[in-house]
Formats: C-alpha cells, structure tokens, sequence
C-alpha cells in the first residue's frame, strides 16, 4: 500500500508566477532568469535601468523604488495585472553603504532602513492580498557585520521580522524564509571599486575555496519557493561557502 503524502492531501496548487524585488541585476536577475527557464511567469522590480535591463523575453520589468511606497504599490498592482497571484514574492532590493559609526550620517542611516526594512515590510504587506495557500515569501538578508554600525542593525533586523512573519502567517499557509548570501560575485564590488582579481582573492580566502555566483543563491531561492521545501518556514539558509562555520552555535 503506498502512503499518501501530506502534499497531496493538504497543499493548494501554487501558481508558478513570482515578484522579485531588486531583480535586474546580481541575485535578484540570476533567480528571475533561473525561475523563467524553469516555467515561472515572472515580473522584477529594479530602481533604475529597467528598459534596458536586457531580461530575456517574458521577463517583465518595472522602474520602482523600494523605499517608495506609491512605487510600491504601482508594483504590485502591476503584478496584480500581469500575473494574477504569487507563488513566490522575493524581497530582494537592499542598499549596502559601510562605514564608520562616527561617520554615518542622517541621510546614510535613513537610507539604510528605508529599503532594508521598511522596503521589505511594505512590499511584502502590499503584495499579502496576492499570496494564497502554499505560497512563499523569501528575504533577501546577507551580512551586516563588520560594514559598519548602521548597515549592521538595518541587515540585523530583518532575521527576526522574518521569523515575526513566518509566525504570522504561518494561519494562512504562507511560508517565510531567507536567504543569507555571503561573498557573492555581482556588479556591486566594481560599484565599490574592487577589481575581479580582488573578489576571486578574497574567495579563495572561504573554505570552498572561491567567490559565489548569483545562481549559487538563485537555486537556494528556488529550492526555499518549491514544493521540496513545504515544511520549512522561520528558517534562512546561509549561502555563504562555509564562511563563519566555527562561530555557528552548535
């Protein structure tokens, strides 16, 4: 006799569409590219850039800022029109600007928590009326330590307003998770001024051995958005090729 699976008995059908946040680069365009080729109708958001994004055909995107609560809503009112509900909201956009505690002005500090963590809170609260049964939410957390006080506690929050939220909406069946990058190879470290020797030095410096790719988080995320993965929620999944092993509680 073959056992019946909880999958089968109790999980609604979940549409293959997804709103990523931050996805016309780096991460967030890696999963956008890896969910389309894998069936996902799939709609990004990107602050600048998005007409020539370069997105393969069937990727739409959209100019949105995420600190920005009409572009916010523009957003998800887009993906209302063109996707009809999600099957994974992944909040991805983020800002990183380090330095010193002494040094971090007003204007650094607000930006910081502008699209860290209110960013990711409206957007995920906009876009809540999209989200049915069996569907995932997915942040995008990464590192703060070491870059600076500020950029720290807006990296910092976000872990527990995740697992605030996987709690929260664990009544409706909607799963909350994250994803924890660590060095990841995007466009962002020749923005801060670092050559491609520079980064593959540094990541050599892990214990694999070498830098991470954006598909190496892409696959994470899909994997946190499957089916594979429907009695994991409150968690995050460090990407981060074995970097802070020893200092992991046990």
């Amino acid at each position: 006799m073959t056992a019946t699976t909880a999958t089968d008995t109790t999980r609604a059908a979940v549409p293959k569409t997804a709103l990523i946040t931050g996805g016309t680069s780096g991460i967030g365009r890696a999963t956008a590219e890896l969910l389309h080729a894998r069936g996902y109708r799939v709609l990004v958001t990107g602050r600048s850039q998005t007409e020539d994004a370069g997105l393969p055909e069937g990727i739409e995107a959209v100019r949105a800022d995420a600190a920005s609560l009409p572009d916010i809503e523009r957003a998800v009112a887009l993906a209302r029109e063109r996707l009809g509900s999600l099957g994974l909201l992944f909040l991805n956009a983020g800002v990183s600007r380090g330095g010193a505690f002494d040094a971090t002005d007003e204007e650094s500090f607000d930006a910081l928590f502008d699209v860290n963590v209110k960013g990711n809170f409206f957007t995920l609260q906009k876009a809540l009326p999209l989200l049915g049964e069996g569907s995932s939410v997915v942040f995008t957390v990464g590192a703060g330590e070491g870059t600076g006080a500020a950029l720290t506690a807006a990296k910092g929050a976000l872990l527990p307003l995740m697992r605030a939220l996987a709690i929260e909406l664990a009544p409706r069946r909607i799963r909350v998770n994250a994803v924890s990058p660590g060095l990841i190879d995007t466009p962002i470290f020749a923005k801060m001024g670092m050559t491609p020797e520079a980064v593959a030095a540094w990541g050599a410096s892990t214990p694999l051995g070498r830098a991470g790719l954006p598909g190496d988080v892409a696959e994470a995320v899909a994997f946190l958005a499957s089916d594979a993965a429907s009695y994991i929620t409150g968690d995050n999944l460090l990407v981060s090729g074995g970097v802070g092993i020893h200092s992991r509680p046990a």
